[in-house]
C-alpha cells in the first residue's frame, strides 16, 4: 500500500507560482493640481480586467491580469491607471479537458491580491484615495469569454 499511496502523492494535481511580475503599470493624472481639488459628487469609476495567458514550457504558463482604471468627474478625466501583472505557473497532474479552466480561472485568482494592491497604491501615490477594487469572479469571467468566442464562431464573425 505504500507504493499506492506515494503514486497518488505524486499524481497529484498542483499549481505553483514560479514567479510573479508586474509587467507594465501606468498612472495618469493629467489635471493635476484641479484633480485634486475637493468636489461634490463621487467621480464615475471604470474598471476593467481581463486575463491572457500562454504556455511557455511543457507544463509552464504565463498568465497576464490586464487591469485597466479610470475616473471622471463629468467629462473631465481625473486619472487612469493600467496594470499589466504577470505570473508563471506550473500546472500538473490536471486532466488536459480541465486544464484550460484551471488556467483561466485559477491562475488569475492566486495573482488577483497583488495586482489590487498594486493599483491601490499607484493610485493612492497619485494624491487620490486608494482604489480597492473589488473581488473579480474569475470563473464567470471565463464562462463569459467562452459564450462570445462560440457566438463569434457560430455568425461566422472575425475575432
Amino acid at each position: 500500500m505504500a507504493n499506492t499511496h506515494g503514486a497518488s502523492e505524486s499524481a497529484a494535481p498542483a499549481i505553483n507560482v514560479l514567479a510573479q511580475y508586474a509587467k507594465d503599470l501606468s498612472f495618469e493624472n493629467p489635471n493635476a493640481p484641479r484633480s485634486l481639488a475637493p468636489r461634490q459628487t463621487s467621480p464615475n469609476i471604470e474598471i476593467k480586467v481581463n486575463v491572457n495567458a500562454r504556455k511557455v514550457g511543457e507544463t509552464d504558463f504565463e498568465v497576464e491580469l490586464a487591469i485597466e482604471g479610470q475616473a471622471k468627474d463629468g467629462d473631465s478625466l481625473l486619472f487612469r491607471v493600467d496594470l499589466s501583472y504577470g505570473g508563471v505557473f506550473r500546472v500538473v497532474n490536471i486532466p488536459e479537458e480541465q486544464l484550460h479552466p484551471v488556467v483561466m480561472i485559477e491562475c488569475p485568482r492566486l495573482l488577483f491580491p497583488f495586482a489590487r494592491q498594486i493599483v491601490a497604491e499607484a493610485v493612492r501615490n497619485g494624491g487620490f484615495p486608494p482604489l480597492m477594487i473589488d473581488p473579480v469572479d474569475f470563473a464567470a469571467l471565463y464562462r463569459a469569454r467562452a459564450e462570445e468566442a462560440l457566438a463569434q464562431q457560430t455568425t461566422g464573425a472575425p475575432n
